[in-house]
């Protein structure tokens, strides 16, 4: 039977309580997250956000009708306890933060009885997530969960404190807005007082935030919920958050030192790790050409070494063709992997086709100082040395090729490099590896709309120097955009932004829009720029992401309160779901069965 916690006040969280506090009666409440009884003896674990508290019941010390109340306690029940905090009679408990204290209770009250829950409210839980999901709202009581969204509360307090201090506003900006169809899929909001018409969800503030310096605000902030209707992964979810930013009359810099600073103090102050300034930057080109990834891990080495000039006399057909048809020819050294098996170099060659490899040319180096390879016999022995010594190949090491165009080499190798640092073990989540990345390309080129679209969004500057190459080679123009990088992964990107009419009219055009569709899409920005506007520049970070790699987890879904599955459903609330047929009606909707 449950009880009312009236005249009763908490006066402690259980895990703030320490030897500091023997000789106290306090009030604690939470969970109980075990029982033992001993009979005559119980030992009671209660659980609440900052930890475990030991209370014993015991002959002697405890009236008889609490001991037997205390021995009917079960897993999770809501309890209150009243008390005085003692030194542990027992052994001390070093796992605990309270281990050296116990309570012994004068008082017990049973606010709230459960059910046996379907999974154990436990640390790092074995339990299958799609369970875990579905029963949400108790996976949450878990304390690694737990100390997770503390320590994300914690991220956001001081990351407003700091923008704050540096003069930044935190202003919103609004979810129902304009759907803009560049870029990933909106999540559309159908209007009932416009039939026929829609709202699109935020994928970023960013038009938003950009008339803001327009109107004079100089510096914004805001942790912003935004929306993409994608496929998800590991660290994708259909509804995410940014910490959003916008600075006037700045340039590359300025937005680099403010948030490398913000960095340093996040580290600093949440995990007490010392972040060293500046963090190094590396254009686009050399990421690409020295990791083949725009987001290189630097915690292992394993580079991509460019071998086209020491193959071009070979005979291999797979090199030839390649380098014939403008592509080139690269490879990365596996340190020491030389005596993997077929079997294994095998699923590589098969990891890598599924990043659009045709195959994967190896070449191990045997201990004796022999070759084993794929392509060896299309070599001489000559060029079999030049090609080694090119790898910095040594006995023992694993030698893997790929030969096609570059985004197809780099796509490959980036994917691969990462794919045998896990297998050996060489990611180490104690280390952070921080690297801006800077000059990114400003267009690439899409096959399937035959055009270019813009890599970052139709309103990043280009580099001044480049302006000349936008008629004639529009792919050589570099952006003044930049991605901050940690350990192998985005954790934000901004640019410096078109401010000038005429820029930005060249720069709708090269995206192939005509003069009424770009006004028909972005002309309250574009009558906006008409009235006076700042250089202005930007940066949003992926909580989630900067989250989830301070954490040491692998999944966002381990630091956001209520995730999405893969396919964007909620298992907990079965969302999205049907709606009722009036409400289509009065949006002006009708289903269609699909064949």
């Amino acid at each position: 039977m449950t009880e009312s916690m009236k005249g009763l006040h908490r006066t402690h969280r259980c895990g703030e309580l320490s030897a500091a506090n023997i000789g106290e009666t306090v009030t604690v409440m939470g969970w109980v997250q075990k029982n033992r009884n001993k009979g005559g003896l119980v030992f009671v674990d209660v659980r609440d956000r900052s930890g475990i508290l030991q209370v014993v019941f015991e002959e002697g010390k405890a009236e008889p009708a609490l001991i037997e109340k205390a021995a009917g306690l079960r897993s999770e029940y809501v309890v209150a306890v009243v008390g005085k905090v003692e030194g542990r009679s027992g052994a001390v408990n070093a796992n605990l933060a309270t281990g050296e204290i116990e309570v012994i209770p004068t008082q017990l009250r049973v606010l709230s009885e459960s059910l046996t829950p379907p999974f154990p409210i436990e640390e790092s839980s074995k339990t299958r997530e799609e369970l875990r999901l579905k029963y949400r709202y108790l996976d949450l009581r878990r304390p690694d969960l737990q100390r997770n969204l503390m320590m994300r509360s914690h991220v956001a307090t001081l990351t407003r404190q700091f923008l704050a201090e540096e003069g930044f506003l935190e202003i919103e900006t609004p979810m129902l807005g304009k759907s803009t169809p560049e870029g990933a899929r909106d999540y559309l909001v159908p209007s009932r007082i416009h039939p026929g018409s829609f709202y699109g969800l935020p994928q970023s503030p960013q038009l938003f935030k950009q008339l803001l310096m327009c109107s004079g605000y100089d510096r914004y902030f805001q942790i912003a919920k935004c929306f993409r209707d994608e496929d998800l992964r590991a660290d994708r979810q259909p509804e995410f958050t940014q910490i959003d930013m916008e600075l006037s009359f700045v340039d590359v810099d300025d937005v680099i030192d403010v948030n490398e600073r913000l960095l340093e103090k996040l580290f600093r102050e949440v995990l007490g790790v010392e972040v060293p300034l500046p963090i190094p930057r590396m254009t686009w080109q050399e990421a690409m050409d020295r990791f083949g990834s725009d987001k290189p891990d630097l915690r292992f080495g394993m580079e991509l070494v460019n071998v086209t000039d020491v193959v071009r006399e070979c005979s291999f057909a797979v090199f030839q063709g390649a380098i014939e048809s403008g592509g080139t020819v690269r490879g990365i050294n596996a340190k020491g992997q030389g005596a993997l098996p077929r079997k294994k170099i095998d699923k590589l060659v098969s990891f890598a086709k599924d990043y659009g490899a045709k195959g994967l040319a190896y070449l191990a180096v045997q201990e004796d100082g022999g070759v084993k390879s794929s392509f060896a016999k299309f070599m001489t022995e000559e060029q079999i040395k030049e090609l080694i010594a090119a790898m910095s190949g040594e006995p023992g090491d694993l030698l893997l090729f790929a030969a096609d165009q570059n985004k197809v080499v780099w796509d490959v190798l980036g994917a691969l490099r990462l794919e045998l640092a896990r297998q050996m073990e060489l990611l180490d989540k104690e280390e952070y590896r921080f690297l801006w990345i800077t000059e990114f390309p400003l267009l690439e080129w899409s096959e399937e709309q035959n055009r270019y679209t813009a890599m970052h969004h139709p309103f990043t500057m280009l580099m001044e120097e480049d302006l000349q190459y936008l008629d004639s080679d529009p792919g050589r123009v570099r952006a003044k955009a930049y991605d901050i990088v940690l350990n192998g992964v985005e954790l934000g990107g901004g640019s410096v932004r078109i401010f000038q009419n005429d820029i930005q009219e060249k720069m709708f055009e090269v995206l192939g829009f005509t003069k009424e569709q770009a006004h028909e899409q972005f002309g309250f920005l574009l009558d906006a720029f008409q009235y006076g506007v700042p250089p202005h520049a930007g940066l949003a970070y992926g909580l989630d992401r900067l989250v989830m790699l301070m954490a040491k987890e692998d999944s966002i879904r381990d630091v956001i309160a209520f995730p999405k599955v893969k396919d964007a459903s909620c298992l907990m609330t079965n969302a999205p779901g049907k709606v009722d047929k009036k409400q289509l009606q009065e949006l002006g909707l009708e289903l269609q069965e699909k064949n």
